[in-house]
């Protein structure tokens, strides 16, 4: 079973027309690519945000101005940069900036709690950082923990947003709506300053190549442990073109307008909506608080929608509102699900309610992300993940590493252009995912025979919130840190609002201890998908032979 696409004629009927092998080699870089759309579609809008435009010709000059301040404040080819933002017109200028400089981009949830922020930026040795104000305060809290970090950018939501609209919004945010606790950092450069003393510098190209890590991407793999996957530029430049011949003859240069909901620093709408649809030349409508669902299908009315990708928990949560039916969906040819399984009743309803077939796909971080999609010719198989991209290989492999055949549970595994180049300074994590050049991605799964794949459950304990990856290990850290615990164990439930939630199992230290104080302790040191919805007291915990804390007795 090395390459489906070659077990199955119809398979083979459907890539007419793909080229023998995707390897990555249609542009030199991910720089070359995004310069070839943005000399090609210059007068377009290329990102839109709450009313504020940008066009592809001026997303090239600002790109290059941003470029050319980390490269007048000293940082080099090869430097990494966090960004740490939410889908606002900065993330795009920043991204390509970066890329343009020749650094490598750290994308960073700006949820993150500052324990998270020290270890990302620590291991990644960061060098500089763009954060909207909202979350400063975090910073601040670690910079004298994070020595490598130079270079302290701040921004606020509204900074890009013209010379009325955007202190208005600044405005609001801080002032009103209080969404930015006080911070002090002394040494920081708020964005506009630095847009405006970069219109003077000189902007010096830098070299790059297909082998030269793009992103950091940090990710708990499959043990749980924030570990940074390099995604090379090759790796990003594959799976764009793998989307594209996905899509081939569906999707136009030059009217494509798709709404971007998730957030560009996941590795889902940073390749998919950012990446691919880029090359059409698409109008990237950016969403930058769905959660605002009432704002959200505001500007959805706004604008004649083509193409919308999102999460299970985001088109169920859409459909629940009263405002959905009132919006129009007469072009919009394309949904995309992904980042955690699509529920067959979700999808069933998204068909009915706008006329167009929901697609399930696959990936994972480490694949730049996407693995597999369900065809375009083909509607009949809800719950399947689809079959795999162009000049992608998989195995199902058993416990002792054995290729099973077609209908048989296991491993799933993945061989292919866009799967990483290896976990960043970390060679022994790095050689513990790959097996005989195949990449394991810790889900168990099945391939029928007409070549479809279907997910089956997590390999290990591993905790999907919303499509986020959560790791007992993690929280049980965190949690086992309070001078109150004696022991925890972490493990995920069901829940309606985002598929499952971590519950954590709790032996006292202290008679003391409240759910109420546990709780804040999480909130403190977790992002809120991470943090458990329920706490179970109990005497003690179920343990194995040699004292490990068996989690699937827990449930």
């Amino acid at each position: 079973m090395e390459n489906i696409n070659e077990l199955k004629p119809w398979i083979n009927q459907y890539e007419a027309g793909v080229p023998d092998e995707i390897s990555g080699e249609m542009y030199n870089s991910l720089v070359e690519m995004l310069k070839t759309a943005m000399d090609k579609y210059q007068d377009l809008v290329a990102f839109e945000c709450m009313g504020g435009k940008i066009t592809y010709g001026q997303l090239d000059t600002l790109s290059d101005q941003f470029a050319a301040y980390l490269q007048a404040n000293g940082l080099k080819r090869g430097d990494r940069v966090a960004l740490q933002m939410p889908n606002v017109l900065q993330y795009p200028i920043a991204l390509i900036g970066v890329l343009k400089a020749g650094m490598v981009v750290v994308n960073t949830n700006p949820l993150y709690t500052a324990r998270e922020m020290e270890h990302q930026f620590n291991d990644a040795n960061v060098s500089a950082i763009l954060i909207v104000e909202n979350f400063a305060h975090n910073l601040q809290k670690i910079m004298h923990k994070v020595p490598s970090l130079k270079l302290v950018m701040v921004t606020g939501l509204g900074d890009m947003l013209g010379a009325l609209k955007g202190p208005l919004v600044n405005f609001v945010v801080k002032r009103v709506k209080k969404m930015v606790p006080p911070f002090h950092l002394p040494n920081a450069i708020p964005f506009k300053k630095v847009m405006k003393e970069a219109q003077k510098l000189k902007f010096s190209p830098v070299e790059m190549g297909r082998d030269d890590i793009a992103f950091l991407q940090y990710t708990g793999g499959t043990t749980g442990v924030a570990k940074g996957a390099k995604l090379l530029h090759r790796n990003l430049l594959a799976n764009a073109e793998q989307h594209i011949h996905w899509m081939r003859n569906l999707l136009e240069e030059r009217t494509e307008v798709v709404v971007t909901a998730l957030p560009l620093y996941h590795i889902f709408a940073l390749t998919v909506n950012f990446m691919t649809f880029f090359q059409y030349g698409c109008k990237n409508v950016l969403i930058t608080n769905p959660r605002d669902m009432k704002a959200f299908l505001g500007e959805w009315k706004k604008h004649e929608v083509t193409i919308f990708t999102a999460v299970n928990t985001l088109f169920n949560g859409m459909m629940s509102q009263p405002q959905f039916d009132e919006l129009s969906f007469k072009r919009l040819k394309l949904s995309i699900g992904g980042g955690m399984a699509i529920q067959d009743h979700v999808a069933e309803k998204w068909k009915a309610k706008t006329g167009v077939v929901l697609r399930e796909g696959y990936g994972l971080t480490e694949c730049s992300p996407v693995v597999s999609c369900q065809p375009f010719h083909d509607n009949t198989r809800l719950g399947s993940i689809g079959i795999p991209f162009p000049s992608t290989n998989l195995r199902i492999v058993g416990e002792n590493d054995e290729v099973l055949p077609f209908g048989e549970k296991g491993e799933l595994c993945v061989k292919g252009p866009q799967v990483m180049g290896g976990y960043w300074n970390n060679d022994t994590e790095t050689a513990k995912v790959f097996v005989d050049g195949y990449l394991r991605t810790g889900d168990i799964a099945y391939i029928a025979e007409d070549g479809f794949v279907y997910l089956v459950d997590r390999k290990k304990e591993m905790i999907n919130v919303s499509g986020f990856n959560v790791f007992p290990n993690e929280i049980e850290s965190v949690i086992a840190s309070h001078p109150k615990v004696l022991e925890v164990g972490v493990c995920g439930v069901p829940d309606d609002k985002s598929t499952e939630a971590p519950k954590a199992f709790i032996v006292k230290k202290d008679e003391s201890l409240t759910e109420d104080e546990i709780a804040a302790y999480c909130k403190e040191n977790l992002t809120a998908y991470k943090r458990p919805r329920q706490f179970a007291f109990r005497k003690e915990l179920p343990k194995s032979s040699v004292g490990k804390i068996m989690r699937r007795l827990l449930k």
